[in-house]
């Protein structure tokens, strides 16, 4: 799947959660394809989501995935909607981490040693 070499160098990350797209262990919260933004907004934040200008449901597999849209270009047009788009993906994500990161004890999860 291509993308849009000009939207991509708009599309300023942190450098922490600039990364390829689907990294093993890693948590996306957005990324370009050669047609639209994707932007992981959760399943709590869906529908207010589509509701958005040019937003509409992210279905590449034939089937819609709840939490995540697609916003065409006209949506992410300037500077300030395509950080808005992008600092939604970010939250999204923020939060997920910070939750998983911790035991139902609130301490620090453990990751298993490599053999």
């Amino acid at each position: 799947m291509s993308y849009d070499d000009k939207t991509a160098e708009g599309v300023k990350l942190p450098a922490d959660v600039r990364r390829p797209l689907f990294h093993g262990g890693g948590s996306m919260c957005c990324g370009l394809t050669s047609t639209a933004l994707m932007v992981r907004v959760g399943p709590a934040d869906h529908e207010d989501a589509l509701a958005q200008p040019h937003a509409r449901p992210m279905d590449f597999t034939g089937r819609p995935l709840k939490g995540m849209v697609y916003v065409d270009p006209p949506g992410y047009r300037t500077d300030a909607a395509l950080a808005k788009w992008i600092h939604r993906g970010i939250d999204f994500v923020s939060a997920l981490s910070a939750k998983e990161s911790m035991t139902k004890a609130g301490k620090p999860r453990q990751k298993p040693a490599r053999r």
